[in-house]
């Protein structure tokens, strides 16, 4: 089924009791095994899922694969942006039309094995609003395999510095893509959000402070693949400049609570032309 974004998002037919977020651009060689990996842990679990993929604009075959893949896996679902927007704003437009509570963002590429999902929930459950996965956590604890690039450790240490002085407080690990929100946060957090680069996690982050949400920083299992679309040097400067641009909305009063903004008013807003796949 399809269906152009005129003011109708589809429904399922049952809420799931889990909505999975996964931005993609030009993944069309590494989001298969990231799919059938989560698919087979959340049926063994039984857990009622929805996995909604934001192809971002893609240039490959990325939308055809998991249109593909969908056909035999109810559970997963394509939005479909007809231009490239960026991650921040893919994450958005996805987190904005699921359905599942809790909502998990992951990365394409299953940089973190879909099994941490576990650590997070906990955290979920013993008080917090948000947990986030944390490779500098993890990299302190031998418990733990953080399988990266030294200079990709380095330069990312010092980033999260400056983002510490700059407001962000207490996160060691901003950027790890994998972080599970209760629903209604997810909700008010993305509806004021404006980011569309790689620097949306430290706007989500920002604001989610300031509200007062409590935040678990959890250690994770990590594996840096082949294929990332960051460049730590250009797009490091590229977030610290859209954080900049947080900061500036915040004293412009721009990140105000919106009540009743739906997911069709959101995606019009935005001007986000869509195409749904289920």
């Amino acid at each position: 089924m399809a269906l152009r974004n005129r003011g109708i998002i589809p429904s399922l037919q049952k809420p799931p009791f889990l909505s999975i977020i996964i931005p993609a651009y030009n993944e069309a060689e590494r989001i298969l095994p990231t799919l059938h990996s989560t698919t087979c842990y959340l049926r063994q679990r039984g857990t009622p899922h929805e996995i909604l993929v934001v192809d971002d604009g893609s240039q490959d075959d990325t939308a055809i694969r998991v249109e593909k893949l969908s056909s035999n896996e109810q559970s997963i679902r394509i939005l479909r942006l007809t231009r490239n927007i960026g991650k921040g704003g893919a994450v958005r437009a996805g987190m904005m039309t699921a359905q599942g509570d809790p909502q998990l963002i992951a990365d394409a590429d299953g940089a973190t094995p879909i099994q941490e999902l576990e650590r997070l929930e906990a955290a979920l459950r013993h008080g917090a609003d948000i947990a986030v996965g944390s490779r500098s956590l993890a990299s302190q604890d031998k418990r733990y395999q953080v399988k990266t690039r030294w200079h990709r450790t380095l330069l990312g240490n010092l980033f999260n510095g400056v983002v510490q002085r700059l407001g962000v407080e207490g996160i060691a690990d901003t950027q790890c893509g994998f972080k599970l929100f209760r629903k209604s946060v997810a909700q008010d957090l993305f509806s004021v959000a404006r980011i569309n680069g790689y620097g949306f996690d430290l706007e989500l982050l920002y604001i989610a402070q300031r509200r007062g949400y409590r935040i678990a920083e959890v250690p994770v299992n990590w594996t840096d693949h082949p294929g990332s679309k960051v460049r730590v040097w250009r797009d490091g400067i590229r977030m610290l400049r859209e954080f900049l641009a947080v900061r500036k909305n915040d004293t412009e009063g721009q990140y105000a609570r919106l009540v009743g903004r739906t997911p069709e008013v959101f995606l019009e807003d935005m001007g986000m032309q869509t195409t749904f796949t289920s």
